[in-house]
């Protein structure tokens, strides 16, 4: 489970959330080593130790951890995948680059490239693979084509692909989360979970109608989750899913529920496919 909305809407210490992920019947966390996370960037080498030995008390894995990192250069970015790698962590998310606007995306290109070239010094350095994560909306990420150029002819155990099929299906349409995987095949080293749509609603402040995502419950299916693991199970990936449960508009104890019924479905799909 992404701890994100244990430690922003529930406000839980690491102990608590670490007994809420065991008790809803999740293998492991996916913790947040971050500004307003579980573990601060300037504090990781001291909590980070820490927190993964609570949450491993619990009978829990902690492959993986979700961070900031866009620049090698970026203080505590060393810090942070030497801890890791003390730690037995596998994988580390990055953060975001922002798409600068346009007229300057070739230049961003090239720069964000030398900023992952020194990336990859820390992954060689401390053996965690970084990832990078497509995200919809205005990052240099948002397009898997994109992301595959920032991943082509590099290896995939250095700096691999983060895939969110429900950012692929807001961004690429019905058939390009499918055209995604196929793309990104090699590289591909996580997977995120969550399910949202597109609506309008009307705005309190102005009574102006303006578009909206929501997240949905994974049943839903607007991301078709039975054929895109499907999918995973036919090149292979045999890895982590990380479990997002970003519902905004639930209370903790809805949240927490919600995050049930979802695992139980992801766990009938992998039945079945199995």
């Amino acid at each position: 489970m992404f701890t994100k909305m244990l430690k922003n809407k529930g406000n839980l210490p690491v102990e608590k959330a670490a007994d809420f992920i065991a008790e809803m019947g999740f293998e492991g966390a996916d913790l947040t080593v971050r500004e307003e996370g579980y573990v601060l960037p300037e504090e990781v080498s001291k909590k980070l130790p820490r927190m993964v030995e609570v949450i491993r008390s619990r009978g829990l894995c902690v492959p993986m951890i979700t961070t900031n990192i866009t620049d090698a250069k970026t203080e505590h970015a060393e810090e942070i995948f030497e801890a890791a790698a003390q730690c037995g962590i596998e994988y580390i998310k990055l953060g975001y680059w922002r798409y600068d606007g346009f007229g300057k995306i070739k230049d961003q290109i090239d720069e964000i490239n030398r900023k992952i070239d020194a990336i990859c010094h820390l992954s060689e350095n401390y053996g965690v693979t970084a990832t990078i994560h497509n995200h919809a909306g205005a990052f240099m990420s948002a397009s898997p084509a994109l992301l595959y150029a920032f991943l082509k002819d590099r290896d995939p155990d250095i700096v691999g692909a983060y895939i969110d099929p429900g950012h692929m299906f807001a961004e690429a349409g019905a058939q390009g989360w499918e055209m995604a995987i196929d793309l990104l095949t090699p590289y591909i080293r996580l997977v995120a979970v969550k399910n949202y749509r597109w609506l309008k609603v009307t705005s309190e402040h102005d009574n102006v109608k303006k578009w909206k995502s929501q997240m949905l419950p994974l049943k839903e299916e607007i991301v078709p989750w039975p054929e895109l693991f499907k999918r995973l199970k036919e090149i292979g990936y045999d890895n982590c899913v990380s479990v997002h449960s970003e519902y905004d508009d639930l209370d903790f104890q809805q949240l927490i529920n919600q995050t049930k019924e979802d695992l139980g479905y992801l766990r009938t799909i992998l039945k079945d496919i199995h």
